[in-house]
């Protein structure tokens, strides 16, 4: 995508900007307004998805990846043998693409074990936030029950 493309983009993004949405502020009129309120929420299974499909890119570009590398390892030795010039050039490519398939891998996997770690974490939120308001109502109810005394 050109820089000018770009910059065109941003400024029909901001035009088309509604005047709804406000960051880091209330509205003008305290939040009354039609647009509704709320916190950002995050579903388990949201979670799960994300963390299977990178897995699932993982496997695959793992997989499929080292095809390609493999294929292209081939060629290079094939040219070399057949007198062709062209291997150094393939090796080089294939040193390429093995660096950025390596680094995609770590991607991938950094991803998947992230949102595992936080479905894990938000869960333990869930538990411990379930309890403490769970307290709170039994304390509730004790004091309830000692306004006829």
């Amino acid at each position: 995508m050109a820089w000018d493309e770009w910059e065109q983009l941003k400024n029909q993004a901001a035009h088309k900007q509604s005047a709804g949405m406000q960051l880091n502020q209330l509205p003008a009129d305290g939040g009354g307004g039609s647009t509704p309120q709320g916190d950002l929420t995050v579903d388990q299974k949201d979670l799960a998805a994300i963390g299977d499909r990178a897995f699932k890119l993982w496997e695959d570009l793992g997989r499929y990846g080292r095809d390609a590398w493999s294929s292209s390892q081939t060629a290079a030795s094939d040219l070399k043998t057949q007198g062709f010039t062209l291997d150094g050039a393939v090796d080089r490519v294939q040193s390429r693409w093995e660096e950025q398939l390596t680094s995609l891998l770590d991607a991938c996997a950094h991803i998947s074990n992230h949102m595992d770690f936080t479905k894990k974490a938000h869960q333990g939120d869930e538990y411990y936030i379930g309890g403490q308001i769970s307290s709170i109502s039994t304390l509730d109810k004790g004091f309830d029950g000692g306004k006829g005394h």
